[in-house]
Parts: structure tokens; sequence; C-alpha cells
């Protein structure tokens, strides 16, 4: 077939071997396909299916907040269907700017349902930190500790420890400490901290990078390693 095609087009430089070309995509199942339809139409379509599929993420947004209000008990009823109908609004948002890139591998509604989750999910971590101090000085160093050591692994652990405390006192810029300390040590919710600190998830994810690479090649210039911590966490 490649020396018939040569020969026809006269090409008589060697030909090189074709790319390997990446799986195709599933193929969508009928209601998938009818979704992408009906959102992509110019007429009425489009509102009647942007009506259905407002009101699928807003299913989903309010099972996410139920699922999660016990940890939330001083949000009232009407907070919560507040939070489920922004998270339903903005996971709309989402699906409809990113409705290129479904490529099939679940079906549409599952996808879609999905924003919605994260939306819900992000709003309800932000309101629980509304008011609250973001820490961003360690609360505690216990978490690295481990009990009932024998002398010398106490000892080497205690090394360790004070060594990791300089370290992220003077290997690493204000900011990468305190975005390290926040997000490592003291639980605050990724979303939250880039709302706090005006910049984005991105960025931030970027910097504890940035920043657990300094602190591996410090500690490992000394012979020592704290690999469990400072590999990478999302």
């Amino acid at each position: 077939m490649t020396a018939l095609n040569a020969a026809t087009v006269g090409i008589v430089e060697p030909i090189s071997p074709l790319p390997t070309l990446a799986p195709a995509p599933p193929s969508l199942d009928v209601e998938s396909r009818e979704w992408l339809q009906d959102l992509h139409a110019k007429d009425a379509t489009r509102d009647e299916a942007i009506t259905r599929l407002h009101a699928l993420l807003l299913r989903a947004a309010r099972f996410e907040v139920a699922r999660r209000r016990p940890a939330l008990p001083h949000l009232r009823g009407d907070e919560l269907e507040d939070i489920a109908t922004e998270a339903a609004d903005d996971a709309l948002m989402s699906v409809l700017r990113r409705l290129d890139d479904f490529r099939g591998a679940s079906r549409f509604t599952t996808w879609a349902y999905k924003f919605a989750l994260l939306e819900a999910a992000v709003k309800l971590r932000k309101r629980s930190w509304q008011g609250r101090e973001v820490p961003l000085e360690p609360a505690s160093w216990s978490l690295f500790s481990s009990a009932g050591l024998e002398p010398d692994a106490e000892a080497e652990q205690s090394e360790l420890l004070r060594t990791l405390q300089s370290a992220i006192a003077e290997v690493l810029t204000p900011h990468q400490r305190r975005v390290l300390v926040a997000l490592a040590l003291n639980d605050v919710p990724i979303d939250v901290l880039a709302e706090r600190l005006n910049t984005n998830r991105g960025a931030l994810y970027k910097t504890v990078h940035d920043a657990r690479r300094k602190l591996r090649n410090h500690l490992q210039g000394r012979g020592l390693a704290l690999d469990i911590w400072l590999e990478e966490k999302r």
C-alpha cells in the first residue's frame, strides 16, 4: 500500500514510518449524542436542554451537600440550598464551556454530574472556613512523630524534625513557607487558601511542588529523608 502510493505521487525519497495514532475515542451512546446535539442547537431546543441540564446538576449538588451536611452542623437548611443552587449554576457554566472536551469515556450525564459534585464540595469547604483565620504557621509537628520508638530511632527522628523545621524557615521563600505550612501541616483546603491569597489552585500546586523539591534536596544533602511527607499529594 505504501509503495503503491509513493509510486503514484512520484515520491522517490525514503518514506518515514507513519506515526502511531492515538486510540479513537469510544463511540457515543445515543443519550449522550442527543445531549450534545441539543446543547449545540441554535433554537429553543438548546434552551430546553440547558434547563434539563441545570435540573440534573442541581440534584447532584443537593446530593453532595446532603452527604457533607453532618460535618457542617452550623449551616441551616436555607444556606445549604443556596450553596447547592450556586454550585449547580457554576457547574452549568463549566459544562457548557467544556462541551468540546467530552470524549465519551462515560455517559454525558455522568461526566456533567461530576462538575456539580466538585463545585458543591469546593463551596462547602469555603463556607466552613468563612470567618476563620487561615493558619500559616505550624500548629504542631506531632504528625511526623512516631510513638514507641527505640532511643536511637527517636534521636534520629528528632534530628530529622529539627533539620526539617530549620529548612522550612531558611530554605523556602516566605510565600513557599506559608503555602506549604497551610496545606501540608494545617490542612487548609486548597480552594480556601487560593481565595485568601487571591491566586488559583494551579499556582499553589506549583508552589508546593517547588517547596517540596527544595526541602527534599536539602535533606538528601544531609543524608536525611522524609519522602512520605514530601511526596506529591493532591
